[in-house]
């Protein structure tokens, strides 16, 4: 028990968790802005997304979207709900590298886009949240 007390007013502990919170912080500000636009200008969202996605243009079906990623990104972003808007999270941005993968987006850009964030979105939780490092501990 002290040495898990020792561990976490480490310097390095600071420094990962502050590295995590960065992390996590790019990755709910982006997020969080996707969200919003597709709750706030779903028409222009509609107006952007290219037709090889065929996804519907409707309004609603943006707003939608927007309304799943927001609650997901303000889960993620309170540490104490952040694991399961991870987990939720992670099943938002699966459903879009599926939409670009099926639609033959480029690869490296568009389709693995959603791999990138989900890395941000748990490495930063792995590096601010010390029962994530011990639930899923890197093995040197």
């Amino acid at each position: 028990m002290a040495t898990a007390a020792i561990n976490e007013s480490s310097p390095r502990t600071s420094a990962s968790t502050k590295l995590g919170w960065a992390l996590s912080g790019m990755a709910i500000l982006f997020l969080g802005t996707d969200a919003g636009a597709k709750i706030l200008v779903p028409a222009m969202m509609a107006a952007y997304t290219p037709p090889q996605l065929q996804i519907p243009t409707d309004a609603g079906f943006y707003r939608l979207l927007g309304t799943i990623l927001a609650v997901s990104t303000t889960l993620f972003a309170i540490p104490r709900t952040a694991f399961l808007g991870a987990v939720l999270l992670t099943g938002y941005l699966g459903g879009a590298v599926a939409t670009h993968l099926s639609a033959g987006s480029p690869l490296l850009s568009n389709t693995l886009f959603g791999v990138y964030l989900g890395a941000a979105v748990w490495g930063g939780l792995w590096l601010r949240d010390s029962r994530v490092r011990a639930l899923l501990p890197l093995r040197g």
